[in-house]
């Protein structure tokens, strides 16, 4: 089983991420250490500088031994608002909880606008030693017109994925685990690290 510091304080994506690769033991960025910095124009850009900065911090000051830094980045793109909240998605409306946050992403949609919307995450990966990568997944969808579903998170409850009627937020995890956007990238980080993982083989299809 490797051992990977993964690059983010977020207790929905540690749990997760862990459920997407159970075959990985996964240390969450402790308290005591700085806030990781995320300023890049895109996915990639912000994965990677994610990995590199916890890893380097990590070798200065980390207290159990590491394969390498997991980092992921990841976001709404909705055709209606020129990509956005995109790489903001995070910090779009921060200071509103998950229902409200929504609800006003909503509203800023354009009446008669195409609804057309896509997740994508990107995760970096930093080994112990060498080269970080990137891999990435997405999944089109349309916007929900209210939110719907308590599963998941983020902006799950306003997201209906491609083929199907219900939102993130209303589909069980392990139906959303096997196509999801994080579902894709993982099977994809998997296979690159040459881990098999029958939770995440089904994410390399498109069940439609």
């Amino acid at each position: 089983m490797l051992t990977l510091l993964l690059a983010s304080r977020n207790a929905h994506k540690l749990r997760e991420i862990n459920e997407l690769m159970p075959g990985m033991k996964l240390i969450p960025w402790p308290a005591e250490a700085p806030e990781i910095p995320e300023d890049g124009a895109f996915f990639q850009d912000n994965a990677l500088q994610k990995a590199t900065f916890a890893r380097a911090w990590w070798k200065l000051c980390g207290t159990e031994a590491v394969a390498g830094v997991l980092a992921d980045d990841s976001g709404l793109c909705v055709d209606a608002l020129w990509g956005g909240p995109g790489v903001l998605s995070a910090r779009f409306a921060k200071n509103l909880e998950r229902d409200p946050k929504n609800r006003k992403l909503l509203a800023m949609i354009p009446a008669h606008a195409a609804r057309t919307a896509r997740f994508v995450c990107v995760l970096a990966f930093a080994p112990r030693t060498g080269e970080p990568f990137t891999v990435s997944g997405a999944v089109e969808g349309t916007l929900a017109l209210e939110p719907c579903g308590t599963e998941g998170f983020g902006y799950d409850p306003i997201f209906i994925p491609q083929g199907f009627h219900q939102t993130f937020g209303e589909l069980p995890a392990e139906v959303k685990h096997t196509f999801s956007h994080r579902g894709r990238a993982a099977a994809a980080l998997l296979e690159r690290l040459g881990v098999s993982s029958p939770r995440t083989e089904a994410a390399r299809l498109d069940p439609h």
